[in-house]
């Protein structure tokens, strides 16, 4: 979708929304499945027209929410910033949000001029469900010691290829090796909390990461072991993938 027929200077607009992924295929656009970057690109089509060419910050998976995510649209409509954020709201479904829209330079793109994001992951450790969660956070129901697994995930942080917690498929080639600049593990009640801060993620990788730090809380992982567990750069090595639910992009950084 890159026509740009309409008079005018070409413009780059930076769109900030925020979505629940409960009900979402992810963000890219997929054939037989309901996506974010669809819904956003239809809304924006009955707004502009076809003079528009999206670019987002991410591949979210199917039923992963983001608190923020990163849009540059490129057109040459000159429709104000404010005006195209308000359009959208009114256009776009109650689980989509736009909370910002500003012009920014030409050569800015949500991904590649992207410095770092954070994801976080959120666990409803309770022997009882939380019905208000349910789609929202994982549901583990056995003891978790924060504390222990804060510890653990210090060997996260740094350089490292992290090709032990990647799903490998046609989308990962090339160099694996990520900067992880601070992982967190927080409890605010029954509420664990696992935040992580990079300069990009593999797929899959944060969702290994708590899976991992889970075995490590069954004591079928050593907790001294995660460093090994990155060296030895095989899948195999480290815990189960997370389900998506309690997984959340929280903030993009340029």
């Amino acid at each position: 979708m890159q026509h740009f027929s309409i008079g005018g200077d070409l413009r780059n607009l930076l769109l900030t929304i925020s979505y629940d992924g409960k009900t979402f295929h992810g963000w890219q656009i997929q054939q037989n499945a309901l996506t974010v970057q669809e819904v956003f690109q239809n809304a924006v089509g009955k707004i502009i027209g076809s003079d528009f060419d999206v670019k987002g910050c991410s591949r979210t998976d199917s039923g992963v929410h983001a608190n923020m995510y990163c849009i540059s649209l490129k057109t040459a409509h000159p429709i104000e910033p404010k005006r195209l954020k308000a359009a959208l709201n009114r256009w776009l479904p109650s689980t989509v949000s736009v909370l910002d829209c500003a012009e920014v330079p030409l050569d800015f793109h949500a991904r590649y001029s992207c410095k770092s994001k954070e994801y976080i992951y959120k666990i409803w450790n309770s022997e009882v469900r939380n019905p208000f969660l349910d789609g929202y956070a994982l549901h583990y129901r056995y003891k978790i010691d924060e504390a222990l697994l804060n510890k653990a995930a210090q060997a996260f942080v740094g350089s490292h290829d992290f090709t032990s917690f990647c799903t490998l498929d046609s989308r990962e080639k090339g160099d694996m090796t990520r900067n992880v600049k601070a992982f967190s593990v927080t409890r605010d009640g029954e509420l664990v909390t696992m935040r992580v801060e990079a300069d990009g993620f593999l797929y899959n990788m944060v969702r290994i990461m708590v899976g991992t730090l889970l075995r490590v809380q069954q004591g079928k992982i050593p907790a001294d072991s995660i460093a090994k567990i990155i060296e030895k750069r095989n899948r195999q090595f480290a815990g189960p993938t997370a389900q998506a639910c309690g997984l959340y992009l929280n903030k993009v950084n340029y």
